[in-house]
């Protein structure tokens, strides 16, 4: 799992048909970016955890997610 945080939203108003309902968002981690997909509905700020790879594509299994990246959680602070 990576750990990183929402800096902010990607719009598309043209999407493939086996890319499921979500946002797209970008997220820091260290000194990187990369597009995450978000079916949880996260906010900029927010921390998140991500999978890639298969296993982010094999969260849907119903269709051939074409998905890299997918936030799996929401980092709670105490």
């Amino acid at each position: 799992m990576i750990r990183g945080t929402v800096t902010g939203r990607l719009w598309s108003s043209k999407r493939i048909e086996t890319l499921p309902n979500g946002a797209l968002l970008e997220v820091k981690v260290g000194s990187s970016t990369l597009v995450a997909f978000d079916p949880l509905g996260c906010a900029e700020g927010e921390e998140v955890l991500i999978t890639q790879g298969s296993v982010a594509a094999s969260y849907f299994p119903e269709i051939k997610a074409p998905i890299d990246a997918l936030i799996i959680g929401s980092v709670d602070e105490n």
